[in-house]
């Protein structure tokens, strides 16, 4: 499997999952501005907390596919990416270039580390089963939770950004495994 494939397949479900979030910032807002990082978190685990029990149980109640709730933690990852970084005079309602323009700021960081990350580790994602990439979501949200509760301090660990981001390419490398991108 190339590189160049696996940057393609992901620019593809970045694509996808911008395009969401800017109908939802046209219908919205950046009501999501709202939000404290720890109540995205909240939104990331139960996103997360749905698609484990999905896998656990072998079926589901509602409609909403398992595709749509990994959109759902790239995209809240990238909101709470965004809180992290936002500025104390940052207005709750940010017009629909500033919201983009911030977005794709978070996506080129998040692919980049990606990028590093997947030479380094040589595409070994391919060969995971998604239901592990929910396992190592759930994880990094726990992570995050503690790391929260202890008002961001952490001894020797990644910070809560860093936490953040693996669970986007997570989400991200489950989606391509599910074939969304076709």
């Amino acid at each position: 499997m190339s590189f160049d494939k696996t940057l393609s397949e992901y620019n593809a479900i970045v694509k996808a999952c911008e395009d969401i979030f800017i109908k939802k910032t046209k219908d919205y807002g950046t009501s999501w501005r709202v939000m404290r990082p720890k109540s995205l978190t909240d939104q990331m685990f139960i996103k997360a907390k749905r698609i484990r029990t999905i896998e656990e149980a072998g079926s589901q109640q509602i409609e909403d596919s398992i595709a749509s709730e990994f959109i759902g933690l790239v995209n809240y990852g990238y909101m709470a990416l965004i809180q992290l970084d936002a500025e104390e005079n940052m207005p709750l309602e940010l017009g629909i270039e500033e919201a983009v323009e911030r977005y794709e700021r978070v996506v080129s960081n998040v692919r980049n580390l990606m990028i590093a990350k997947n030479t380094d580790y040589g595409e070994a994602w391919r060969d995971m089963r998604i239901s592990s990439f929910t396992d190592l979501i759930m994880t990094k949200l726990h992570r995050i939770k503690q790391i929260e509760d202890n008002q961001g301090a952490t001894i020797i660990s990644e910070g809560i950004d860093a936490n953040y981001k693996d669970i986007i390419n997570y989400s991200i490398f489950a989606l391509i495994q599910m074939n969304f991108t076709k």
